[in-house]
């Protein structure tokens, strides 16, 4: 297989700021939308490349949640061609995302894309309807480029013959993002489990591209191991198109980079030990055997001699049993911690 996968080694969450279509075919929309999620914070921003007669049939429908966004039906070519940049806009783009220093990314829906996008990205997006073109799969494999694969509308055996496809041209740097397709998705049908059960399935890093409304499920993604996180983002909610209702906006999505940095935080390393914080409260908040009298030099310890009290600056309690019948060698007064050195 080729080398060792990228994704698995990440130090930190990789956040996609999926720009997608909601430049609305608008170049002067499209570089806004590159500095704002420079400005959250992302580490990439992501469009969608496609010649819409290439991708698309004048015979194919809106799906509804389209026509439930834009309020009105009509062909699906036609939005695509209302709504999609020329090939060219994507190269002044990528160059802007050099100059401001954020990764270009952009998914491709047909073989013409993938080869002029070749020269742009350092990784492939797959969308998620795209999991079964196996001709597509085969041909962004072939460019050994690493691969971020989203997983909507997808069973294990969807996901499995993908990777069989990929895996075929000798290129296993992927990364399997679990996904719901549906804009929004409701909370009961994200099923963020199944984003482990992909992991378990092709020991393979995993992610999540999300379509929910709010931040509350990118930022559990992240505490669940996620190692990628995609979210739509618009410049106003308000624009019309399909996508814009169920993004956020770039005040939320500064709020959900700030999130996952924290939550990344929080999860440590895993090495259950006290943080250098705790040394000095550990003194207050645990307790030391206490004499309960005075008691002088060179008497024995008798176990009513001691109580059990604040601060742990003295033995800790659970040497109890030693230090009874031990001979002190200096004396020690009524409430004061026992210490090591009061004995022989």
């Amino acid at each position: 297989m080729n080398g060792i996968n990228i994704f698995k080694n990440l130090k930190n969450v990789f956040i996609i700021a999926e720009a997608g279509v909601n430049h609305n075919g608008d170049l002067l929309k499209a570089y806004r939308l590159v500095d704002e999620a420079k400005k959250a914070g992302a580490n990439a921003v992501k469009f969608q490349t496609s010649i819409p007669s290439k991708s698309i049939s004048k015979y194919a429908k809106m799906a509804k949640y389209q026509i439930d966004n834009i309020g009105e039906e009509t062909s699906m070519i036609e939005i695509a061609k209302k709504i999609s940049l020329p090939f060219d806009s994507f190269k002044k783009l990528k160059k802007y995302c050099d100059e401001i220093g954020i990764i270009f990314l952009s998914t491709p829906f047909h073989l013409e894309a993938v080869d002029f996008l070749n020269d742009l990205v350092p990784y492939f997006k797959v969308a998620s309807g795209e999991i079964v073109n196996y001709p597509l799969l085969k041909s962004i494999a072939k460019k050994k480029k690493p691969i971020i694969l989203s997983t909507g509308m997808s069973c294990l055996s969807d996901v499995e013959g993908a990777l069989r496809i990929i895996y075929n041209e000798d290129n296993n740097n992927i990364i399997i993002l679990h996904c719901t397709s549906n804009y929004p998705c409701p909370f009961n049908e994200v099923n963020l489990k199944a984003m482990q059960t992909l992991a378990a399935a092709f020991k393979l890093p995993v992610g999540y591209s999300d379509h929910t409304l709010g931040i509350e499920v990118p930022v559990a993604a992240v505490a669940m191991g996620a190692k990628i996180i995609e979210k739509h983002f618009t410049l106003d909610k308000k624009l019309p198109g399909p996508d814009h209702k169920a993004s956020l906006e770039p005040s939320e999505l500064k709020e959900m980079v700030k999130a996952i940095r924290n939550i990344e935080k929080a999860l440590g390393n895993g090495i259950k030990k006290p943080n250098d914080s705790e040394i000095e409260i550990m003194k207050v908040a645990r307790k030391s055997l206490i004499a309960t009298r005075d008691i002088r030099a060179e008497e024995i310890i008798k176990e009513t001699d001691i109580t059990i009290k604040r601060p742990g600056t003295g033995i800790l309690p659970k040497f109890r049993e030693i230090v009874i019948g031990m001979k002190l060698i200096n004396s020690i007064r009524q409430d004061e911690p026992f210490r090591w050195e009061n004995f022989k």
